[in-house]
């Protein structure tokens, strides 16, 4: 059982010192203060543009983007996979998804020689079963990891179509331009599942009919049992399977009756987009962007700024907004440290994914040297691990 811990923690805990980026042909990101930044780079369809503002004691958000080979075989397709995890009650279910979902999703797509809604779909599975399995393993040892969870915003580029799957409130946003008028009109391509969306709300009661707190409105915000915010997620077991959820499970996690079915669920939204000429951009973000930008707000700061440094001045303009609603200085902002800043803002993680039509038409056939680049925090001591007891907020994202 100490083993399985110490492989988990390994599995789980990389400490940042290793860059973010496991590439010769991409360099990593830059770090400045609580921000991580990579300005720009390119990927098998065009460039992109990547940023994290960190919150928490321990970055949450997990992000990663890999470009080039989406399978294990050299004859298997190539494209770019874009990844967005953000987690809450801890950072251990962010960091394993990072770490295992693109290994299962080229895995599968190995096998199906192929890229579809089948190999994204087992893919996730896949991660939610091999958390689960851990957190099974640990839970005589660290039983608070079943009360940490994340969500998953995945987009996945190949043979000119769009795949978009979504766990939980992270969005993604394509940037498509109106031939007639030159606009740039912003096309939301994910579905959320967070409990203060009425057709949320609906399925969960369909899904439970006998439970009539299944939805609870707890200090005007709408949440699963009264307790989370989103439906879908990967892991969460504790709202998941029965049997975790009891001492010495904290009581506020704790239900009162035992329930027979998964109150939370683990099967993605995905949408499939015929990607046209037209479409110019794709933004994926965790809600932390989102709680301060509408999806056209969005779309015009991408289009109306350069490509260099889009994202990190979106995750900019996010946390001015946070300061002035706190009626604060942005200045004064930036000197409040990791932990108590969460108080301010969620960590907020930004890609944008630029579309070049003319590579994209020749992908399939130009050799591309595959990238590796995962979004950073600030750097801790290598010995240093994320507490699986952590009592943060678990009740949102």
């Amino acid at each position: 059982m100490l083993s399985e811990l110490v492989n988990f923690l390994k599995a789980c805990f990389r400490p940042s010192t290793d860059g973010y980026a496991r590439t010769a042909s991409d360099a990593g990101g830059k770090q400045d203060g609580l921000l991580w930044y990579k300005d720009l780079g390119q990927h098998l369809c065009g460039e992109f543009s990547m940023a994290v503002v960190q919150a928490n004691n321990l970055l949450e958000d997990q992000s990663q983007i890999e470009s080039g080979s989406l399978s294990l075989t050299e004859s298997g397709p190539c494209g770019t996979f874009v990844g967005i995890y953000d987690g809450h009650g801890g950072p251990e279910t962010s960091r394993f998804i990072n770490n295992h979902l693109f290994q299962h999703l080229k895995r599968f797509t190995s096998e199906q020689q192929s890229m579809s809604v089948d190999v994204i779909r087992k893919a996730i599975q896949a991660t939610e079963e091999g958390f689960m399995s851990l957190v099974s393993q640990l839970w005589s040892i660290s039983p608070q990891i079943a009360a940490v969870g994340s969500c998953c915003l995945v987009g996945v580029i190949c043979n000119g179509t769009l795949y978009i799957a979504n766990l939980g409130d992270s969005r993604a946003v394509l940037g498509r331009v109106v031939k007639a008028t030159g606009e740039v009109l912003a096309m939301q391509l994910s579905t959320e599942h967070n409990a203060s969306i009425e057709s949320v709300r609906q399925e969960l009661h369909s899904m439970h009919p006998d439970d009539s707190n299944i939805v609870v409105l707890k200090h005007n915000v709408w949440r699963v049992k009264g307790i989370i915010q989103i439906s879908r997620c990967i892991g969460d077991v504790y709202l998941k399977k029965a049997e975790f959820n009891r001492e010495p499970l904290y009581a506020k996690f704790r239900l009162n009756e035992p329930f027979k079915k998964p109150i939370l669920s683990s099967e993605p939204s995905i949408l499939v987009h015929p990607l046209q000429p037209h479409d110019q951009f794709i933004i994926f973000a965790s809600d932390g962007l989102w709680e301060h930008f509408s999806n056209q707000e969005a779309v015009d700061i991408v289009q109306k700024n350069p490509r260099a440094g889009i994202a990190r001045r979106m995750v900019k303009t996010a946390l001015k907004a946070a300061a002035k609603k706190r009626e604060m200085r942005y200045s004064d902002l930036n000197k409040i440290d990791r932990g108590v800043r969460r108080h301010f803002h969620d960590d907020i993680t930004v890609i944008v994914v630029y579309l070049d039509s003319n590579l994209m038409s020749r992908a399939s056939t130009v050799k591309f040297p595959s990238i590796s680049v995962r979004g950073g925090g600030v750097n801790i001591p290598q010995n240093t691990l994320a507490p699986c007891t952590t009592t943060t907020n678990n009740g949102g994202t």
